[in-house]
């Protein structure tokens, strides 16, 4: 077997996001069908909407790799995402689920964020000038969408969540 290099890390890693961007696909209809907060539910359609372009972004880093598009099994996003699910069955009032839906996807976000990090810096290091544009284009994308999150919790949601615990 020949000893792998980071090129082939680098490639893993992207196989490994492809998937878990296309995992996400299917997942943000759920949660913004879930939603009842309208602005929560606007972001949701809105990053599903940007998740779809990050996919053909991905399908041209791969082209410009001269490496097939395809993803493996991404068992993180699988876990968050069966995590979102839970949350949306625990009989949560209509604030608290909002809540707990921004948590969930900013946990989906953080990891994103994690791993366009890490692929933008060994793409930056092995010269992959192409590939290297496209995934800071998506970090900057996945940063974004967890500053409104961030904003969206701190501004209403979590106010309104937090007056029904109080009245419980």
């Amino acid at each position: 077997m020949a000893t792998k290099t980071l090129h082939d890390l680098f490639l893993n890693e992207l196989r490994d996001i492809y998937n878990a961007e296309k995992q996400l696909t299917r997942a943000l209809p759920k949660m913004a069908s879930a939603a009842t907060n309208p602005e929560l539910k606007q972001g949701f359609e809105h990053h599903l909407e940007q998740t779809k372009g990050q996919v053909e972004r991905l399908d041209t880093v791969f082209e410009s790799l001269d490496a097939p598009s395809r993803g493996q099994t991404c068992e993180a996003m699988e876990g968050l995402l069966a995590e979102a699910h839970e949350l949306t069955e625990l009989g949560l009032e209509p604030d608290a689920l909002d809540a707990a839906l921004i948590a969930a996807a900013q946990k989906v976000e953080h990891y994103e964020i994690a791993t366009y990090g890490t692929i933008c810096t060994w793409a930056k290091a092995m010269k992959h000038e192409k590939a290297l544009n496209l995934l800071l284009e998506t970090l900057a994308e996945e940063k974004e969408t967890d500053e409104t999150l961030t904003k969206l919790a701190k501004t209403a949601v979590n106010t309104a969540a937090a007056q029904h615990a109080h009245a419980a």
